[in-house]
């Protein structure tokens, strides 16, 4: 995308000010306006969390992928919350990743792009701004960085003080995400080590042949005496959908390389389907950042909603700067995706594009609690690449709402989790997220996909 060096810090700006004028749907109703601005303010003068570089950087491996030469895993909590920032947490769910993404890059015979729904992810757009119980209707819950969980009034009012303690979590979580990435934790020896744990099970026994074929090829390394110094760090990128503007505007600055505009709250940032209105405020406000963008394509998507969208949002058609992540449920992706993929193709855009098969596929089961079934999760991932098959165009990664906890919140998998298994450890505020093992027994499905891709 061009420099904007040769325009003034308010000139900039102002450009990017236009989004307010516009409809800003999913945003919190403060009861104290002048409480609002001042959480806004108090953020625009903390560092950034992330740098342009970096942003940068992803953009180029996103590239790549769309190109077919890398794949990106992204994956992390539906939401957030403060008190699960904790070491012990944050570490299990980036293990998860480099798990899968071992698994992966052997499957895809190509680097694997690890990109971390995590130190940002604490806003949730809702269906209803409320919530209704027993006769008491209060505001719905929005993700911690507006309200808090608990069914109370002084609970449930949004409070901007929360904006900057997301803002401090964020930096915690980011602190230890590049100790763990970059001290050793990531090695990739050891990781293939807790991914042979997982295939020990009897019920994994189809895995074996994956994990042992990656087996001999570090053991080959060794035995050739390869350097293995490389492989004891990793890139880890993070990203969540730039939902609230109250948030996001203040920690975009203007790099001072190029004058450009980047969104420092994270590396990646998306769109969500309820926000992706060409016309409304989010498009228009991450059309003038730099980061790599993201936008959610539901089951009604029109090529022309999608062309718009790319001529909005990447009009230079700059590599790995737009990502359509498509959540289209298992029952219409195969109708609905290769026409996308198809127009799209035709139009001369090169997007990279990403399967959510975790939104689509939404049940409540007759407990009353929210899952998903992971044979129709399964089921998405394979009418994705299905699609791309028939289309010629590349899968170019998956996004999955997932934890490096024993959760009990998704159906089936190998560990058949039934509808009574849920009341267990069903832990979620939002929707439900793979667990531990149903993410690594996705991770070896998918890779064996695009072993046949390449």
């Amino acid at each position: 995308m061009t420099s904007q060096a040769t325009k003034t810090a308010e000139q900039v700006f102002a450009e990017l000010d236009a989004y307010r004028v516009l409809d800003a749907k999913q945003q919190p109703s403060w009861p104290d306006q002048a409480a609002a601005s001042a959480a806004s303010a108090s953020l625009a003068t903390q560092p950034p969390l992330v740098f342009a570089g970096e942003a940068d950087q992803l953009r180029e491996r996103l590239a790549a992928a769309a190109q077919g030469k890398a794949f990106l895993l992204q994956g992390g909590d539906c939401a957030e919350t403060f008190d699960a920032a904790t070491a012990d947490k944050i570490r299990d769910r980036v293990k998860t990743m480099l798990q899968m993404a071992v698994v992966l890059t052997y499957g895809a015979s190509m680097p694997v792009i690890k990109v971390g729904r995590m130190a940002g992810q604490f806003a949730k757009p809702r269906s209803s701004d409320t919530e209704t119980r027993e006769g008491v209707t209060l505001p719905a819950y929005r993700g911690d960085i507006v309200n808090g969980y608990d069914f109370t009034p002084e609970s449930r009012t949004p409070n901007p003080e929360r904006l900057v303690q997301g803002y401090h979590v964020s930096a915690s979580t980011l602190n230890l995400i590049r100790a763990f990435t970059q001290g050793g934790f990531a090695d990739l020896r050891q990781v293939h080590e807790w991914n042979k744990g997982f295939v020990s099970n009897p019920a994994r026994s189809r895995y074996e042949s994956l994990a042992a074929e990656i087996d001999r090829a570090l053991k080959f390394m060794d035995a050739c005496g390869v350097d293995h110094s490389a492989l004891t760090q990793t890139e880890f990128y993070v990203s969540h959908e730039a939902l609230l503007l109250d948030y996001e505007r203040p920690l975009t600055r203007i790099d001072s390389r190029t004058g450009n505009l980047y969104d420092t709250s994270g590396h990646m940032l998306w769109i969500g389907e309820r926000t992706r209105d060409i016309d409304g405020a989010h498009v228009e406000f991450l059309s003038h950042v730099q980061n790599p963008i993201g936008v959610k394509l539901g089951p009604t998507t029109k090529v022309d909603d999608a062309l718009r969208l790319i001529d909005k949002l990447d009009p230079e058609r700059t590599p790995g700067r737009l990502t359509f992540i498509t959540r289209m449920g298992a029952g219409k992706i195969r109708d609905v995706l290769p026409g996308l993929l198809e127009g799209v193709r035709d139009a001369g855009a090169t997007p990279l594009w990403v399967t959510d098969p975790m939104h689509g596929n939404g049940i409540t089961t007759a407990n009353g609690y929210k899952s998903r079934r992971f044979d129709d999760v399964m089921d998405e991932l394979m009418g994705f690449f299905e699609a791309h098959r028939a289309v010629g165009t590349f899968p170019g990664g998956i996004h999955v709402e997932l934890t490096g906890d024993d959760v009990t919140e998704c159906l089936g998998g190998s560990e058949n989790i039934d509808e009574e298994a849920l009341e267990n450890r069903y832990e979620s505020l939002c929707d439900p997220r793979l667990n531990h093992m149903q993410s690594l027994e996705l991770a070896f499905q998918v890779a064996q996909e695009l072993k046949q891709t390449r």
